[in-house]
């Protein structure tokens, strides 16, 4: 029991790592501009496409890393330039519509270059071979992506973490989450530092499509929805807007959905004996193992409650509007 109890830690720290890089993607870009960019999906999609084809190109996961990473970046700020720049203080709803167009203009074009490639709309994900098959540690399993998920994520956070508190760029950047129009009162050239959050974000998003279509072994030009819906809950949960609340929230919902399958089926797993058999049998009757196919109306449940309790997140701050 104990080993099936670490187990399911492990998965839930390479689910929650996975899950924070998406959401601070999503946090640092509302932050600034006050976007919920649903597009970052398409931007996580644009990354495993580009994995595919530089991995299908021969080129080893050393050299093709910085091609993924640099083709989404550059994605990523022509974004912001093409699309977000043009309508920058215009209404919040006409920011979120332009996100979702952007999104489908992503996914279609695509599938018009896929098509045009004569590639199917469901392509296998070739994964490389570092990061295919299992580590044994004892009697534990652990798939070799999950470490290099975990691994990545933490990395990549303490990374983000050292540039946004000991760098000038970090710091314009902290300074236009906070006040906008003051910033760019203070000299602050605000165009970049936006330009920075959205290539950070889109940077971010290419490891996470990449680690992401590793674990779901095939892409597909919609595969950005799962994801971005995934990092909204998580940032949510966190509080909306605070790089540490979406990485705080991510692990929070990485370990709520890993708890939600242990549970599943735990009185079959139970040895006889182990319990007594009238516990057994109620583990049994109200944990079934079909519990597990219930995981995203269970995340969601804990999101409303979230939201009832304290609508600002976990470590959210309350704006004064909210007093009133």
């Amino acid at each position: 029991m104990i080993d099936y109890t670490v187990q399911q830690i492990i998965n839930a720290l390479s689910a929650g790592s996975l899950y924070a890089l998406m959401a601070v993607g999503l946090a640092m870009v509302f932050g600034i501009l006050r976007l919920i960019n649903f597009a970052h999906g398409d931007l996580m999609m644009i990354g495993a496409y580009l994995a595919v084809f530089s991995l299908g190109a021969g080129l080893s996961l050393a050299a093709a890393l910085p091609v993924i990473v640099l083709g989404t970046v550059i994605v990523g700020v022509l974004m912001e330039r093409l699309a977000y720049r043009p309508i920058r203080g215009a209404p919040d709803v006409a920011m979120l519509l332009t996100s979702f167009a952007v999104g489908q203009i992503l996914q279609n074009a695509t599938l018009l270059t896929t098509r045009l490639a004569g590639k199917p709309t469901l392509i296998a994900f070739p994964s490389p071979d570092i990061l295919s098959g299992v580590v044994n540690i004892g009697t534990l399993t652990i798939p070799k992506v999950n470490i290099a998920s975990f691994i990545a994520g933490i990395v990549l956070l303490g990374l983000l973490s050292v540039f946004v508190t000991r760098t000038t760029l970090g710091l314009s950047m902290r300074a236009a989450a906070e006040d906008l129009n003051a910033a760019r009162l203070m000299g602050i050239k605000v165009n970049r530092v936006v330009a920075t959050a959205f290539a950070i974000s889109a940077g971010l998003a290419a490891v996470a499509g990449f680690l992401y279509a590793v674990q779901a072994g095939q892409i597909n030009p919609y595969m950005g929805f799962t994801p971005v819906l995934k990092a909204f809950i998580a940032a949510v949960i966190g509080g909306f807007g605070t790089i540490t609340g979406a990485v705080l929230g991510g692990y929070v919902l990485g370990f709520l959905e890993v708890l939600v399958t242990a549970l599943a089926g735990i009185g079959d797993l139970l040895p006889a004996g182990s319990v007594p058999p009238e516990l057994k049998s109620f583990l049994q009757q109200w944990l079934p193992s079909g519990l597990a196919s219930w995981r995203d109306a269970v995340v969601f449940v804990v999101l409303i409650l979230v939201l009832l309790v304290r609508p600002q997140g976990i470590l959210g701050r309350r704006s004064p509007e909210d007093d009133l």
